[in-house]
Order: structure tokens, then C-alpha cells, then sequence
């Protein structure tokens, strides 16, 4: 009985020469297929570095812009928020802009990219009507600057120190220490009353006296009483003037002029001063009254 030997590495160097060959001939077709085609790929090539530019440079003129929107914003003393947020929206659109411009370098139908981001912004915009009305609110509150932070203010029946004023809403503190939030809306679809925008205020008041009270003897008690106090303005001229013939009085106008700084101080301090002058010169403050008459 005979053997049949196999020589190993003959058949071993056989199948790494196929493999080789196959190996070869994928590589010729390979660079066959890629001088066929050389034009295509040298412009898909310089397409796609086109968009990485693209994208590189438009990252770093929206960084710039944003930068330049943000210290002008600041120059303006816009509340610091507000800057932030606009300053970052300005550079999120100039990067979203600069990635569609890539990708219509290589190639991409950005149309109906562009139409389903419409879209979406539609559906967006339509779910958040409320908020967004309060956006553009706060964008002309922020462009026109009816107020700004640390003015005293009265909107939407809320009158307080404006905290601050943010994109959506504006923060007001009140007298007593509350802190009220309104949305923007609302602050520009009515009144707004900005006591803190001029330097001076005037103080209105009505003061009562009797019938039976000298009327220039009161008007000069009134006056000596208002410049007794030193942070009455001398100009513009303090006015006192009969103002109507009450029920049971004679309504006089008493209107000084004060800092607006010093506006309530004042206020509560002549109201007093006059009180206290009526009363040394025994000129009477009338207060309503009721007669009652009984049947004995």
C-alpha cells in the first residue's frame, strides 16, 4: 500500500500567490476606476474642504459678531441677561447659516433642508404664541428703552423699582418689598409710567380749610411751610392756588417741586409741615361732619 505525500508549503505559497492576485488586481481596478474618474474626485475633494472652511470661518465671523452685538449692547447698558441672549442667538443663526452654505457646497439640496426648518419654525412658532409675543415685546422694550433697571415705573397696575428686564419678562419690585414678574406683552399693550426718567418731580397735593379762613393769609402759611423744608426746589416756582369750592371746604393746590430722589421723603415731610402751620395759625381743617337731630 503506497502513501501520497502533500508538499505543505508549495500548497501554502499556492493559495498567498492567489490571494496576492486577487489583492493585485483589486488594487489595478481600484486605480483604474480612480484615473477614470479623477476630475469627480478632485471636486468632490476640493468641495469638501470648501464646506470645512466654510464651516471654520463662518464659526469664527458669528464668534466676532456675536462678540461685537454683546459690547455694543453692554455700551448701552442693556440688562446683562438680555446682552447674553441676544448675543448667543446672533452667533447660533450666523453658525446655522454657514452649515447650510457647507452643505450646498457638497452637494446637498438645502432647499427642502430649509423649507422643513420653516416648517418646523411654523409649528414652533404656532405652539409658543404666548412666548414669543413676549420675545418681540422684550426685543422693542430692549430697542426702544421705555425703562431700565432701577427706574420706578408703573405698568400693568404694578408700580415698583424695575429689577431686572429679561427677554420674556420684567421684574419689578414694589414698595412693600414684593417682587412682581410681568410678561413683556402686557408691559407694551398698555400705559407705561416712568416716574424716574426726569431729574425733577412735582408734588400734587389738595389741601381743605374752612370757609372762615383768610385765603391770602392761608396761601402765605402754606408757602412759608413748603420752603421751610430745604430740599423744595426754589425753581421751578412752588405753586399755591384755590382749586374749587368744596362741599365743606375751600380746596387750595399746593405743588412744590422736588429731586426725584426725594420725592416721597418730601412728600410725607410738607404734608406734615403744613398740618403743623395750619395748626399754630388757628386756621381750621375741616373733616366731614354729621348732624343728627332726635325728637324729644
Amino acid at each position: 500500500m503506497s502513501k501520497v505525500v502533500i508538499d505543505q508549503p508549495s500548497a501554502a505559497h499556492a493559495i498567498i500567490g492567489d490571494r496576492l492576485d486577487k489583492s493585485m488586481d483589486k488594487i489595478a481596478h481600484a486605480l483604474h476606476w480612480v484615473s477614470n474618474n479623477s476630475d469627480i474626485i478632485v471636486g468632490y475633494a476640493l468641495n469638501i474642504v470648501s464646506a470645512i472652511i466654510i464651516i471654520i470661518v463662518g464659526m469664527m465671523l458669528a464668534r466676532f459678531i456675536s462678540s461685537l452685538v454683546h459690547k455694543a449692547l453692554k455700551s448701552r447698558n442693556i440688562d446683562s441677561t438680555v446682552a447674553n441672549f441676544i448675543a448667543h442667538m446672533a452667533r447660533y443663526i450666523l453658525v446655522a447659516f454657514a452649515f447650510i452654505a457647507a452643505l450646498s457646497k457638497i452637494g446637498v439640496q438645502t432647499t427642502s433642508f430649509i423649507a422643513l426648518i420653516g416648517a418646523a419654525g411654523l409649528a414652533v412658532g404656532l405652539a409658543l404664541q404666548g412666548s414669543l409675543s413676549n420675545f418681540a415685546s422684550g426685543i422693542l422694550i430692549i430697542i426702544l428703552r421705555p425703562f431700565k433697571a432701577g427706574e420706578y415705573i408703573e405698568v400693568s397696575g404694578i408700580a415698583g423699582t424695575v429689577e431686572t428686564v429679561q427677554i420674556f419678562a420684567t421684574t419689578i419690585v414694589t414698595i412693600d418689598n414684593k417682587s412682581v414678574v410681568i410678561p413683556n406683552s402686557s408691559i407694551l399693550s398698555g400705559n407705561i409710567i416712568n416716574y424716574s426718567r426726569k431729574s425733577t418731580r412735582r408734588i400734587d397735593l389738595l389741601i381743605g380749610v374752612s370757609y372762615r379762613a383768610d385765603l391770602a393769609q392761608t396761601k402765605d402759611v402754606l408757602e412759608k411751610a413748603l420752603l421751610a423744608n430745604t430740599r423744595v426746589l426754589k425753581s421751578p416756582k412752588i405753586e399755591v392756588a384755590v382749586a374749587e369750592l368744596g362741599d365743606s371746604s375751600v380746596n387750595l393746590v399746593v405743588r412744590p417741586w422736588v429731586k426725584t430722589a426725594d420725592y416721597w421723603s418730601v412728600r410725607f415731610e410738607v404734608i406734615e409741615a403744613i398740618k403743623n402751620a395750619l395748626d399754630e395759625a388757628n386756621i381750621e381743617i375741616p373733616f366731614p361732619q354729621m348732624d343728627v337731630h332726635t325728637n324729644k
